[in-house]
Formats: C-alpha cells, sequence, structure tokens
C-alpha cells in the first residue's frame, strides 16, 4: 500500500496540495500511477488537488427522489413505525442487519474474504488481504499501540494497529460496534493481523447532493425545553416575529419539545410548568403563533414524553391536543423529505458517547459529532452506553439512504458542517445556560434558527437574543 506522506509529497514536489479524501481514494485504490495521471490533468491554475481532478471521478446522487404532492414526504419514520421492545429476541437480527448493510458499502470500495478463512488457510499468512468486522473491543498495548478485536459471522480476530504505522490514526478514533474493513497481512502464527489500511462505510467522495427544482426554505431549531425556568421565551417571541417574512416554508424542530419531567434529579426545583400535559400545551401555543402555511414537522428527544430508547416513537396524541393542524409529528429519527431535498432528524443523544470515546472530542465540536456520525454511516454505534437504543430486526439507525442534510440537536451548542455533499446542521437551544451546564463549562449558543435554502443548501443563521 502507497504511504500518504508520499503520495502527499509526491504533489508537494510539482507545488501542489491535496486533500486528504484524494489521498485515501488513491491508497484504497493501490495504484501509484494514479498520481502522475491526476497531476498532468490538474488545470494550471489548482492549488488544492480535490475529488473533481481525478481521472474519470463525476458526482453521482444516492438513489432517486421522486417529488410528492404535497410537497412533505416522511421516508421513515412515521407514527408507529419504531416497533416494540422484545426483549432480547432481536438483538442477532439487530447486530447482523447492521453488520451486513454496513459492510456491503464497505466492500464497494475494496475486495474482502471471511475472518475464518483467513485464518484456517496457511497460505494466507504474510500475504496481503482485506477482511470486515464489527468491533467488539479496543484496547491500547504497553507500547501504546492498538489493538481491535473484530468479528464478522464466521470468526473473530485481533487487530493490531501499530502507533508508527498512519493507520494509527484512524485507529485512535474507533468506537465499539462499529462495522470496519481492514487491509494487511496475517502473522506467520495466524493470531494477529496487522493493519496497514481501515475502510469505513462512509460517504463516497463523488456524493453529489440533490437539490430542489422550485423555491423553499427549511428554518431547522431544535431543544426548545418549554417548561423550564431557562426557557428564553423573549428570545421565541422574536423568532415567531420574524418567521411569517422569512420567506420559510418548513420548520423542523430536532427533539426536547418541553423539559419534561424527574428527567434528572433536582429537576422539579428548575420548572416553571410542572404538569407535562401543560408543559405540551405550552408547547402547542407557542407553535400556534406561526403562520399556517409553513409546515411545522416535530421529532422527540430524551427530554420529551416517549420512551428513551431509540428509535423514538412520536409524541402521544394525548399531549399534542394544543398543536396547531400545520403540525407533522414523527419518530426520532426520521428521514423526511422537502421538495426532492431529504432532510434526516435525529436528536443527536449518541453524541454524548461519541466524546467519551473518542480523543479530542467536545462539545464544541457538534459539527465534527455529525461527520463521524456520516463516516460510520450510524448515527449511534456504540451500543450499551449513555444512549439506549431498542434493538429491532433492522437498525433503523444506519444512515441509509443519504440525507442531504443531517439535522441534530443534543448538545445545545450550534454547530454547522459540509462533509462530503452532506450539510450537517445542530441547531442549538433556547434555553439559557443550565445549572448542570455552569458545572459542566458547557456554554450554549441559546435563541438560534438555521435556515437552509433547498435550492443551494445554503445554510444562514440567525439570533434572537
Amino acid at each position: 500500500m502507497i504511504d500518504a506522506a508520499a503520495i502527499a509529497s509526491r504533489f508537494l514536489d510539482t507545488g501542489l496540495q491535496v486533500h486528504p479524501d484524494v489521498v485515501r481514494y488513491i491508497q484504497e485504490q493501490d495504484n501509484p500511477e494514479l498520481i502522475d495521471r491526476i497531476i498532468a490533468g490538474v488545470p494550471t491554475d489548482t492549488i488544492v488537488v480535490s475529488a473533481k481532478h481525478i481521472p474519470g471521478m463525476t458526482t453521482t446522487r444516492d438513489g432517486m427522489r421522486f417529488l410528492t404532492d404535497p410537497t412533505v414526504e416522511i421516508v421513515s419514520g412515521s407514527p408507529g413505525t419504531s416497533g416494540s421492545i422484545n426483549g432480547t429476541e432481536d438483538y442477532l437480527h439487530y447486530f447482523r442487519d447492521r453488520f451486513s448493510r454496513l459492510g456491503t458499502m464497505i466492500r464497494n470500495r475494496c475486495t474482502t474474504m471471511p475472518i475464518e478463512g483467513l485464518v484456517r488457510s496457511p497460505r494466507y499468512r504474510q500475504e496481503e488481504c482485506s477482511v470486515i468486522g464489527m468491533v467488539s473491543e479496543v484496547k491500547t498495548t504497553t507500547n501504546g499501540h492498538r489493538i481491535a478485536e473484530i468479528e464478522d459471522t464466521t470468526a473473530n480476530l485481533s487487530v493490531l494497529f501499530r502507533k508508527d504505522r498512519p493507520v494509527f490514526s484512524d485507529a485512535e478514533r474507533l468506537i465499539m460496534d462499529e462495522v470496519i474493513g481492514v487491509r494487511g497481512k496475517l502473522s506467520q502464527d495466524g493470531k494477529l493481523f496487522f493493519a496497514e489500511q481501515m475502510f469505513r462505510p462512509d460517504i463516497r467522495i463523488d456524493n453529489k447532493p440533490f437539490l430542489s427544482e422550485t423555491p423553499g426554505k427549511a428554518v431547522l431549531i431544535s431543544d426548545v425545553h418549554v417548561g423550564s425556568d431557562t426557557f428564553l421565551e423573549d428570545a421565541w417571541n422574536r423568532f415567531v416575529e420574524w418567521i411569517p417574512d422569512s420567506g420559510a416554508s418548513y420548520l423542523l424542530i430536532a427533539g426536547d419539545l418541553v423539559d419534561g419531567i424527574g428527567v434528572y434529579p433536582g429537576q422539579d426545583q428548575e420548572l416553571t410548568i410542572k404538569n407535562i400535559y401543560e408543559q405540551y400545551d405550552a408547547f402547542g401555543e407557542l407553535l400556534s403563533g406561526i403562520p399556517k402555511r409553513i409546515k411545522i414537522i416535530v421529532a422527540p428527544g430524551n427530554h420529551d414524553v416517549v420512551r428513551g430508547a431509540e428509535p423514538q416513537p412520536v409524541i402521544p396524541a394525548q399531549f399534542t391536543k394544543k398543536f396547531p393542524e400545520n403540525c407533522m409529528l414523527v419518530e426520532n429519527p426520521a428521514l423526511v423529505n422537502l421538495q426532492g431535498v431529504r432532510v434526516l432528524m435525529y436528536h443527536g443523544r449518541s453524541i454524548d458517547d461519541m466524546i467519551g470515546l473518542i480523543p479530542g472530542a467536545s462539545y464544541d465540536q457538534s459539527g465534527k459529532m455529525m461527520e463521524e456520525m456520516l463516516q460510520r454511516r450510524h448515527l449511534a454505534p456504540a451500543y450499551g452506553r449513555r444512549t439506549p437504543i431498542a434493538a429491532g430486526k433492522s437498525d433503523r439507525l444506519i444512515i441509509d439512504p443519504l440525507p442531504e442534510i443531517l439535522h441534530t440537536g443534543h448538545v445545545h451548542i450550534r454547530g454547522i458542517t459540509q462533509y462530503r455533499g452532506v450539510l450537517g446542521i445542530n441547531a442549538g437551544t433556547w434555553q439559557s445556560q443550565t445549572a448542570f451546564q455552569k458545572q459542566m463549562n458547557v456554554n450554549p449558543t441559546p435563541a438560534q434558527a438555521v435556515m437552509v435554502d433547498l435550492q443551494t443548501l445554503v445554510p444562514e443563521t440567525y439570533t434572537f437574543l
């Protein structure tokens, strides 16, 4: 395999910088001649070599879009689709579905073999090959290397990521239960696989987003927390005054509509509305000030009155009696089609887990955490941590099909990112800093709304403090 540093140096020798995506693509192709072909075809005014400079590379779109009437379509996450929790009987189906679907995405980029076939046959010792597995354990050796236990449906394998190899930077970000591919060589005794390259399901570098053919704008917010003594009602009222003239056709709210009851110890001391029904009634009244022509799409979060396990069902009807007629209820997560532009709404509770597992991650990097989800093509890769997951016969948290927009919340800090054709937006909150956030030194970005033009996917942030 070609070393990443050697690839970058080859471009630098010709006065060019190269995007990391291009470096990874060249490594995956394992074709040194591709470097010279790219350099030969780069226009003279180029500074950074990107995916568009790769010979034969044309941007492609994921799947098809069929415009519907009305222009809002729930692709997944419609009411009643989350299913019930059936104990442990669905766990085998759940993880097999995850492995199969994410593994297929990796196989499209490299040729792999079953782990059992690799380990049992002496012919593959010291010969370069690739396998796919789900990470069951990750640990650091006394010498600072990383060892991951991976397994497929046939066997398990210990994979060594040496700290002096370029692949080590990928290994540092390994998360339990994510699905990866590794290329390298098996030791002579067949007990250890020496990794030289790692593959994640990821998004193709030639991914091209769909755009709306007709004018339309969507406003994205989350974490309203009605009922909390830190809810910013004056700022909300300014938002309601602004939205009629904003040109928006849609308002998407990604969970934590209300502050809830008994979500954490001592919460009752921080509530202005201590009845859960009254909290939702107040939330409905706040929505009533928004024009009827604007379609409001509402998903739950971990503070809402539904089960904590994801996927979460819609808010039950007994709590939504005062919601306006232009309000559409969806589950968490939900994929919504707006004029051909798909928005994946996910509250984002798994960001807590990812921050705890990825070195250097923090709550100030909500955009980076969305990129980590997209690279793994999964909203909550780590199972059995702070994010409860209801295991069903299929894994509803896999990011497939690809959206144009990933819309999250939960961390109360606005973040915007662009990753391989997908726009990631964490919409902040409508709550000022809470006592818990002060203890954790978390500084929220409250009273903000992000509006996206569906014809260009250009986001614009508005503040109402």
